[in-house]
């Protein structure tokens, strides 16, 4: 594919607020914000699920699907036309639409009565959150240099964290103190107030800013012709089986973390939402953004730096886990909970990065949107519900570490499959990035 433009490369506007670089990262911060509420709202369900376990009388399976699969089938269902969307409008308000309606839709999960009330409102948090990140990587790929790109958008995915640290430690203390329901109303509705600071404060940049043109007229491929163009690359089917199964070992460890916790040591929940604030919130913000920085930094003398990187801090996932899941000193666990997220976080950013300076200028949000669509699918879609359904499985027989063995054989096996994928991306993506359709390649 090729992309045909006429755009001329120019010295940056004056005029233009994003020739400033302390508005550039002013928009990366409220970017990153919003980034953190969606996570908040998000992994929230997580601290509270053994409370709502208690009241609505679920199942493991039953909290997998709530966490996991009914949530991330309509979020990857609606991220890509809510991305096509992004690749021909005003990103800037369709961010703050989307934040707007999930953070009423966890508002309104308070509310539940029954177990379908509940999915159905994280259904809604689905649907909503299906408009924030697709086109805040475009934004992002449009404001920042290739040469930083990578950074950047790691600085971004430390908002996971940030809205993990704040779930888990409001969210564990607001349930403690109040009930599970309460703790949704806290969190949800603020959102709404951030979604009307955004809409006025962040102008919308000019696409292809950050490679020097003027002006964009080139109109957006079809989505087809994208999704295309994307499997024919090696390197990005690759980097999307990667990030599905790095995904995989993220969610179907992490949202069991605190019931393995719970259910095997003394541990109250104030106090165990602290420490999952601590650990993932710290722990995978610097893993985050040191994976990005590494790419950075390395990849400007060899491009395969961007998927080396995340393969090597992969391989210690399993070990790490090995100790997490059988050691019985609660601090050792606890500690490790904090490598675990370091090593798992860091490849999002680099990824990213490569999948961006694959396409066109009119092709990044939708091309975000379809590597989320595998990494969500597969990665928070399946992963709980693995857990959930081993866990389920080996307690039938018996098993009386039955969620432990669950989330090791789940995390190991993901762990080394997704490494093998890094490896066969590295073989191709110097050739790819410099066959991208804006010349705008990584290699070295």
């Amino acid at each position: 594919m090729t992309e045909t433009t006429s755009q001329a490369a120019v010295p940056p506007d004056s005029a233009n607020p994003y020739a400033r670089k302390s508005y550039r990262y002013f928009v990366l911060g409220v970017l990153t914000l919003v980034y953190a509420l969606n996570f908040l709202d998000r992994q929230l369900l997580v601290i509270l699920q053994e409370q709502i376990k208690a009241e609505l009388l679920l199942s493991d399976t039953q909290l997998g699907l709530l966490s996991g699969f009914a949530f991330a089938l309509f979020y990857v269902s609606c991220g890509i036309p809510i991305a096509r969307w992004a690749d021909q409008g005003t990103r800037r308000s369709i961010i703050a639409l989307a934040l707007s309606v999930w953070s009423v839709m966890t508002a309104a999960s308070g509310l539940a009565q029954n177990y379908l009330h509940l999915l159905l409102a994280r259904i809604g948090v689905g649907v909503g959150e299906a408009g924030g990140s697709p086109p805040a990587h475009s934004m992002i790929s449009d404001i920042f240099r290739k040469e930083e790109r990578a950074t950047a958008l790691s600085i971004y995915s430390i908002g996971i964290y940030i809205g993990i640290l704040l779930g888990f430690a409001l969210g564990g203390w607001v349930a403690d103190t109040f009930g599970w329901r309460t703790a949704f109303f806290v969190v949800g509705l603020p959102g709404v107030l951030v979604a009307v600071f955004l809409r006025f404060t962040v102008k919308e940049p000019m696409r292809g800013w950050s490679e020097g043109r003027q002006a964009d007229t080139t109109p957006a491929p079809p989505f087809r012709q994208v999704l295309g163009f994307l499997w024919s690359r090696r390197t990005f089917r690759n980097l999307a089986l990667a990030g599905s199964l790095q995904a995989l070992v993220i969610y179907g460890i992490g949202n069991w973390l605190p019931s393995y916790f719970l259910r095997n040591f003394e541990i109250g929940l104030t106090e165990l939402g602290i420490w999952m604030a601590l650990t993932s919130g710290f722990g995978g913000g610097a893993g985050s953004f040191f994976g990005g920085w590494m790419a950075d930094r390395l990849g400007a003398r060899d491009a395969r730096w961007y998927v080396w990187g995340p393969a090597i801090l992969m391989l210690a996932i399993a070990p790490v886990l090995l100790v997490i899941l059988t050691t019985p000193t609660l601090l050792v666990a606890l500690i490790l909970t904090g490598v675990f997220h370091f090593l798992s976080a860091s490849y999002l950013g680099p990824a990213l990065a490569v999948s961006h300076g694959l396409v066109g200028l009119r092709m990044r949000a939708l091309t975000s949107a379809i590597f989320f669509f595998f990494i969500n699918l597969i990665g928070l879609g399946l992963g709980p519900v693995i857990v959930g359904y081993l866990s389920d499985s080996f307690a039938a027989g018996g098993n009386d570490d039955a969620l432990a063995h669950a989330m090791l054989i789940t995390g190991c096996f993901a762990s080394l499959w997704a490494v093998l994928h890094y490896v066969l991306a590295s073989r191709t993506v110097r050739a790819d990035l410099d066959a991208s359709p804006t010349n705008d390649g990584m290699s070295a």
